[in-house]
């Protein structure tokens, strides 16, 4: 059937019209505007805030678009319009095992993790952002880009028999290969310019480095158990991948990525943060420095790891790091301690969408062709509580997301859903993700 190209099509229409639920992709013939080439990528971030919230001081009143912003919620008040609250979901896989690991490791994969002392790690699923990169990670020079604040935590946590490794990681290539997190700003802001663009003989050094990767880790490979030879062939794996990516980066003929916008006036950060609100900031400017470049299109931030320890101190009103604070144990002040880390939080997301909303696209912005996961895999931290997830998108994606509102689902739909509706608006659609039922009702507009 022919589309006319001055009538625009209803994704609702589509859904009734071709008598199906779930799974269908984003078409040209539903966005009102020019051609396909003109049309500006939708990103995909993941923020992930440790240790959950105070419930009591989340949570909007009302629901649809008649709501109003709890106090924790109060600093996205100028970005009402262009967020999605949503309500009562949860991760039903994660409701098991310890107080931390089993739930904020398995956040973006809604899977139930091995428990291991660390030899066997095993998620047992690739995590939503990575099902993203694999659909457009060949047309960016970084298919993906992960970021933290704190280093990977190593060791078991000998309080319930699980390796720690487990708590620095949300984004998973595969079950057992959780991808390294870049914690310098510095680093960031380096990795960035030389993906964009390699100088000199950048490519044949990395290049000549590689090589040696691979060779010493063949020979690693002769000397080491079965177990460990599979987990020696994955990280091979993903050596070789990083070859094609340069190859391509330094082919002008193989070579058809453009830069959307010059990153040469952008600022070289410090690599020695003064304090954790500027090195938070830092790492959320390299986000936005990616997405409006185009030098990737999915990121994941982790603000800290599970089981957090950032000390709140620098906080008018907190005495304490995060993780006690989360042990509130219904204390009064405790609790009023937690509700403004949290508040702390979402300013920090909050700088993030503005800063995505002053990057124009046309007649657009990156925030408009962007969604904005802000979440944690807790509700309560003190009772651990997997229920009633708190979860915030924040963007259009592409015109995709119907924004300013606040959806109240049924008590513990999957979160899985959520990530089917935001896979499917990305551009990879999928009719199933973990253990979901479909795309989030009313999210899609």
């Amino acid at each position: 059937m022919m589309i006319p190209r001055n009538r625009t099509l209803s994704r609702r229409t589509m859904l009734r019209g071709a008598g199906v639920a779930i799974g269908l992709p984003w078409l040209e013939a539903m966005v009102p505007t020019a051609k396909a080439a003109e049309l500006a990528p939708v990103r995909i971030a993941v923020l992930y805030m440790a240790n959950g919230v105070n419930t009591s001081a989340w949570t909007p009143e009302g629901k649809g678009r008649d709501f109003q912003l709890s106090p924790t919620l109060e600093p996205l008040r100028d970005l009402k319009d262009r967020i999605v609250v949503v309500s009562n979901l949860w991760n039903a896989a994660s409701n098991t095992g310890d107080g931390h690991y089993v739930k904020e490791s398995s956040l973006l994969t809604c899977t139930t993790i091995s428990k291991t002392l660390g030899v066997d790690i095993n998620i047992h699923g690739v995590s939503m952002d990575q099902v993203a990169a694999q659909r457009t990670g060949d047309q960016t020079p970084l298919p993906s880009l992960e970021l933290g604040i704190e280093p990977e935590s190593t060791g078991v946590d000998i309080n319930v028999g699980y390796t720690r490794v487990y708590g620095s990681h949300i984004a998973w290539s595969n079950p057992t290969t959780p991808l390294a997190r870049e914690i310098n700003p510095r680093s960031v802001y380096e990795r960035l310019f030389r993906a964009a663009g390699p100088q000199g003989n950048s490519v044949k050094q990395d290049t000549h480095l590689l090589d040696q990767v691979l060779e010493h880790s063949k020979k690693m490979r002769k000397e080491v158990g079965v177990a460990d030879q599979a987990r020696i062939d994955e990280y091979l794996s993903i050596v070789r991948s990083l070859e094609v990516r340069m190859e391509r980066a330094s082919d002008p003929k193989r070579n058809k990525w453009k830069p959307r916008a010059s990153m040469s006036g952008v600022a070289q950060p410090t690599d020695a943060p003064r304090d954790h609100t500027e090195h938070v900031r830092l790492m959320l400017d390299m986000i936005a420095v990616a997405f409006q470049s185009d030098t990737t299109r999915v990121s994941t931030f982790m603000f800290g790891n599970a089981v957090s320890g950032v000390n709140f101190r620098f906080l008018e009103g907190v005495s304490n790091t995060h993780h006690e604070i989360s042990h509130h144990s219904k204390d009064p002040d405790k609790l009023r301690q937690y509700a403004l880390i949290n508040r702390w939080h979402i300013e920090q997301y909050a700088y993030l969408l503005r800063k995505l909303s002053e990057m124009k696209e046309g007649e657009s912005t990156v925030l408009d062709n962007s969604m904005v996961l802000f979440g944690s895999a807790l509700s309560d931290g003190n009772s651990h509580n997997p229920h009633r997830l708190p979860l915030v998108l924040g963007g259009r994606g592409g015109g995709r997301i119907a924004t300013g509102q606040h959806l109240v689902h049924t008590e513990d739909t999957p979160a899985a859903n959520l990530y089917v509706s935001m896979l499917n608006a990305f551009g990879a659609p999928v009719e199933r993700f973990a253990d979901s039922t479909g795309p989030l009702g009313g999210l899609l507009a």
